[in-house]
């Protein structure tokens, strides 16, 4: 599961962000200042940076410097998270080393978008290998799902189901949708083999398949 640490002095922001991204499965840890920050970074390296510009302690700028200079930092994603508005501060962090940046006030939904642009981007074929969503992890490579460890005995239709639902995790997706991605386009069945998969699919995943909620007369959403 990626790791993002967010760096974000606004207790509002850091809580929108930190919920809009646990609930796309990515683990997350906070800091409400640069110190904080320096201190995690000692112990652990994160897969990306949520980094705010205006922090108490130290300008946000200062900070992706020193990552850029650090040959342990170096290589981490880092978004810019800034409310100045004004193109130049957009370019002086890019100049110093930032990946991308996000002004605020954002939406969730581009958060998650860009986060996840940018991991696939930094870590490779990880992402397309792998999909994690809380406590679920899904092997494309072995084609075996587990939850917290555990392997979920899924049949080809029911893997190819959570395989589409995490790809489009806290987005719902409308029924015909997942029948045309699943089944096929030439699929003529009866809509509640849908149903059916979902109801087996929730009861394999244990605990976890409470994730997915049903979406009256649309569809479903892995939350």
């Amino acid at each position: 599961m990626p790791l993002i640490y967010i760096v974000e002095d606004d207790k509002n922001i850091s809580e929108i962000e930190s919920f809009a991204l646990k609930n796309s499965g990515y683990s997350i840890c906070e800091f409400g200042s640069a110190r904080e920050f320096y201190r995690a970074m000692r112990e652990k390296r994160p897969n990306l940076i949520l980094l705010d510009i205006m922090l108490p302690d130290e300008d946000g700028l200062s900070i992706i410097k020193k990552l850029r200079s650090d040959v342990t930092s170096r290589s981490v994603p880092v978004i810019m998270v800034t409310a100045k508005t004004s193109e130049m501060d957009k370019v002086k962090g890019l100049d110093y080393g930032a990946d991308d940046y996000l002004a605020k006030p954002f939406g969730v939904m581009e958060l998650i978008s860009r986060v996840k642009a940018l991991l696939r981007r930094s870590m490779g074929m990880m992402e397309e290998d792998f999909l994690t969503f809380g406590e679920i992890l899904l092997d494309n490579v072995k084609h075996e799902v587990s939850v917290d460890g555990t392997p979920c005995d899924l049949t080809f239709k029911e893997f190819e189901l959570l395989r589409y639902l995490m790809n489009h995790a806290g987005i719902v997706v409308r029924r015909e949708n997942i029948r045309h991605k699943v089944w096929g386009s030439e699929y003529e069945g009866e809509s509640r083999t849908l149903d059916m998969h979902i109801k087996t699919l929730r009861k394999k995943l244990g605990g976890a398949g409470s994730r997915i909620k049903t979406v009256r007369n649309v569809g479903y959403k892995l939350e």
